[in-house]
C-alpha cells in the first residue's frame, strides 16, 4: 500500500504537473544506472527520437521490451515506445503502446490503488495529447474522456482530487473544440475550466498557470491571434511555463499568423532548443520546429 508520505509527494507532483508527463513507472537499478550515462539505451534511444531517427530509436526500445525481466521495466519501455511513435505524429501506435502501459497499471490496482488509477488516467491523457497534436481529434477526445474515467476510479482516501480531473478534461475539450472551429463549445469549456479552478484553491494554486495557455490556444484556433499573442506571452512569463517548448511553439505559430516572420523564427528556435525531453510537448515541437527552421 502507498505510504502516507508517498501519497503527499504524489499529490504534490500531480498538482504541479497536471498537463505535463509524469514518469512514475519504475525501472530496474541496472537500467537506471545506465540511463544516467551516455551509453544508457533509454537515453540513447530518446536522443535518436529527438534527432528524427525514430526507426533507430524504436529498434532499441523494442530490444528493451523484449529483454525486460520485470513487468514494470517492460511497461517503462512500452511507454517510451509510445513516445517514439509520437515523434512521428503516429496517434494509432502511440495509443497502442499506451494501452499496454495501462494494462500494466491494472495489475497494480490492488497493491497501490491511488497510484495505479492515476497512472491509468495519465497514460490515457498522454496518448490523447499526442493525438490532438497529430490532428486526430476524435481519438483525442475519446482518450481524454477515458483518462477522466480511469483517473476518477481512484478510491478514497484520494490523493488526486476530482477537481483536478475536471480541470484537465475541460482544458482538453476546450482545445479539441477550438481545433474543430467550434468557438462556442471552446468558450464553454474555458468556463468549465475556470469553475474547476475556483472550486479548489489548493489545486488552483498549482494549475492556474495553465489557464492562459488554454485561453490562448482557443484564440489561436478560432481566429483571434491578438488575444492568442497576449495570452501566450502571459503564459510563458509564468514560472514553470518559461521552459515549456509547446507554449513557445504556440506563440511562434501566433507570430507566424500575424506575419511577424522574424519573431516567429526566433520563437521556433527557442521552442526547439527547449524540447529536450521525451514527452508529448517535445514530440510535437522537435519535428514541427525543425521543418519551420529548415534544420
Amino acid at each position: 500500500m502507498t505510504s502516507p508520505s508517498r501519497n503527499v509527494w504524489m499529490r504534490s507532483a500531480v498538482l504541479a504537473l497536471a498537463t505535463a508527463t509524469i514518469t512514475a513507472i519504475p525501472v530496474s537499478a541496472q537500467q537506471n544506472r545506465g540511463n544516467r550515462g551516455p551509453s544508457g539505451p533509454m537515453r540513447e534511444a530518446a536522443a535518436l527520437d529527438r534527432e528524427g531517427k525514430t526507426t533507430d530509436a524504436r529498434a532499441i526500445f523494442q530490444r528493451m521490451i523484449d529483454s525486460a525481466s520485470k513487468p514494470a521495466d517492460k511497461a517503462a519501455a512500452q511507454r517510451a515506445m509510445a513516445m517514439s511513435y509520437a515523434f512521428d505524429g503516429d496517434c494509432a501506435n502511440t495509443i497502442k503502446y499506451e494501452q499496454m502501459v495501462i494494462d500494466y497499471w491494472k495489475t497494480q490496482e490492488q497493491a497501490d490503488p491511488q497510484n495505479a488509477f492515476y497512472q491509468e488516467g495519465e497514460m490515457a491523457n498522454e496518448g490523447a495529447r499526442v493525438c490532438i497534436d497529430a490532428g486526430d481529434l476524435d481519438t483525442a477526445e475519446e482518450w481524454y474522456r477515458k483518462g477522466y474515467e480511469l483517473g476518477n476510479r481512484e478510491p478514497e482516501p484520494r490523493t488526486h482530487p476530482k477537481s483536478l480531473w475536471d480541470y484537465r478534461l475541460a482544458h482538453a475539450l476546450g482545445r479539441v473544440a477550438a481545433r474543430r472551429g467550434d468557438k462556442a463549445e471552446a468558450e464553454k469549456q474555458i468556463a468549465n475550466a475556470r469553475r474547476a479552478l475556483d472550486s479548489d484553491t489548493a489545486m488552483a494554486a498549482q494549475q492556474e498557470r495553465f489557464f492562459p495557455y488554454l485561453v490562448g490556444y482557443v484564440a489561436l484556433y478560432t481566429g483571434d491571434p491578438a488575444t492568442a499573442e497576449s495570452e501566450f506571452t502571459k503564459a510563458i512569463a509564468i514560472k514553470g511555463n518559461d521552459r515549456d517548448p509547446f507554449m513557445h511553439s504556440l506563440l511562434a505559430m501566433t507570430y507566424e499568423k500575424q506575419g511577424k516572420a522574424e519573431q516567429a523564427k526566433e520563437m521556433y528556435r527557442k521552442a526547439y532548443d527547449l524540447a529536450t525531453a521525451h514527452n508529448p510537448p517535445a514530440a510535437f515541437v522537435r519535428p514541427f520546429a525543425r521543418k519551420k527552421l529548415g534544420l
